[in-house]
């Protein structure tokens, strides 16, 4: 079945989290051809306030109302992953394309089903890794593509955070860190943005394994993770995150190294990106978006409205899940 383009994309949202407040909500008013013109939240105090504060018309506590609601066409998955699949296959079988956050969803068996009905349906599926609509990483695919530091031989990649606050009080632990919801804790969290950018910058990875474990103790899952893996190119990639390390060592790094230099930047704080040769050092900075999916949900309005297409879909976000999977066993 084909998907028929849209004229305006008329979005509703499924959840009213952090995420949707700066980085993802206001982009899906802001952009030519997109509005928001539904939100849904569990907690009808929560989605009133968000709906007066975004200018949103209408909201509900229930989400199959938005999913049926005649004025919506598409529709934002925000919720924790442990829903995502449910509320993506919904959205898919009523006919509405879906923008999902990451991780995808809570396992590869669920993202091969959501890519499943997407083909079933002809309904479009896109995956929230916005790091492949900004200008920042589409600068590194350029300077990787032009050859600037040779033959691409290794990546590595380090994340080293110390606990929130609230890591430390089990009281007031977040669904992130609770295996059921969020699964394996922030590595699940986090992890997928960077292999998901390596993905697209240097092309499929094939295989993978690792160790995870709990050093720290503050909650269940693992805080510490190491890692290895083969690109479909050849390439090998390594890896660390732990994040019940010190505020001094803290740490966001990813060098790729090749054959005449290296290219170092980072996953989350966006630090200028350096290319480091025999001839010298260039650094490349570029200005912070202010809803930093802005440029990825753009790509996706583009394709809904035959416009262009979209980098980030149910099928690289499959890719990435296969990665972490094969890395938590």
């Amino acid at each position: 079945m084909d998907f028929k383009k849209l004229d305006t994309v008329n979005w509703g949202m499924i959840g009213t989290g952090d995420v949707t407040e700066v980085k993802s909500g206001p982009a899906f008013y802001k952009i030519q051809n997109s509005k928001l013109v539904a939100v849904m939240a569990r907690t009808l105090d929560r989605v009133k306030d968000y709906a007066r504060r975004h200018d949103v018309s209408t909201y509900y506590t229930d989400a199959k109302q938005l999913i049926d609601d005649p004025q919506v066409n598409a529709i934002y998955v925000a919720t924790p992953p442990s829903t995502h699949m449910e509320y993506a296959i919904r959205a898919m079988r009523a006919g509405k394309p879906v923008y999902v956050e990451k991780p995808m969803a809570m396992s590869v068996k669920e993202c091969e089903e959501m890519n499943t009905i997407s083909e079933q349906t002809g309904i479009p599926l896109f995956v929230a890794f916005y790091r492949r609509g900004m200008e920042y990483f589409n600068q590194l695919k350029q300077l990787l593509s032009e050859g600037k530091i040779g033959t691409i031989l290794t990546v590595d990649t380090k994340i080293v955070q110390a606990p929130f606050a609230s890591d430390l009080d089990p009281q007031k632990h977040s669904w992130r860190i609770n295996r059921n919801i969020g699964g394996e804790g922030y590595f699940v969290d986090l992890a997928p943005h960077t292999f998901d950018i390596l993905d697209y910058l240097l092309g499929e990875i094939v295989t993978a394994g690792g160790n995870a474990i709990n050093i720290a103790g503050n909650y269940a899952v693992a805080d510490t993770v190491v890692a290895s893996w083969k690109f479909k190119s050849g390439v090998l990639g390594t890896g660390l995150w732990t994040f019940s390390s010190t505020q001094s060592a803290e740490s966001d790094t990813v060098i790729i190294t090749g054959t005449r230099g290296t290219i170092s930047f980072s996953t989350f704080k966006l630090t200028p990106i350096e290319v480091r040769t025999d001839t010298g050092v260039e650094m490349f900075d570029f200005d912070r978006p202010q809803h930093i999916q802005m440029g990825l949900i753009q790509t996706i309005v583009d394709e809904l409205t035959g416009k262009g297409a979209s980098p980030s879909t149910g099928i690289s976000g499959l890719r990435t899940a296969k990665v972490m999977e094969q890395i938590l066993g």
